[in-house]
């Protein structure tokens, strides 16, 4: 049913990722399925704050945001489990997204925090991946 799979992991709260890397892992083994595991490195939003940091800050951070996803990939998926790294820059639904239908993915699994009233009032990324993707999503809480 699923033989491509993509994870959201956020590098920088790995174990806000632990209950959706153990639900997609479950997925990956029962269907032989391909996990592909996608961090997404946010923008700086407005071009004044781009141009006021260095040249490869940008491209640093991603390097940085590969290195650490590969490290948590290395502690939390089996051998077994057919796995590759992406890694993005962007608003982080977006990407999510986006990622997705280039790698023609069949299903994506986000995590979902706690509502807060933020939440309520611009949406949390997990609502905007169902929203709006035309994968299966599946939200882990």
């Amino acid at each position: 049913m699923f033989k491509t799979l993509l994870l959201a992991v956020d590098v920088n709260a790995p174990e806000g990722s632990a209950r959706s890397a153990q639900a997609a892992i479950a997925m990956a083994r029962a269907e032989a399925a391909t996990l592909h595991l996608l961090n997404v490195v946010p923008d700086t939003g407005m071009a004044i704050v781009g141009a006021s940091m260095a040249a490869d800050s940008m491209q640093n951070a991603l390097a940085a945001a590969r290195a650490e996803l590969e490290r948590w990939a290395s502690t939390t998926i089996p051998a077994e489990v057919a796995h590759q790294i992406h890694v993005a820059e962007g608003t982080v639904y977006d990407q999510i997204i986006r990622t997705a239908n280039r790698l023609d993915i069949d299903a994506i699994v986000v995590g979902a925090h706690r509502p807060e009233l933020k939440d309520y009032l611009i949406g949390p990324n997990a609502a905007r991946v169902a929203r709006h993707a035309t994968q299966s999503v599946f939200v882990i809480r």
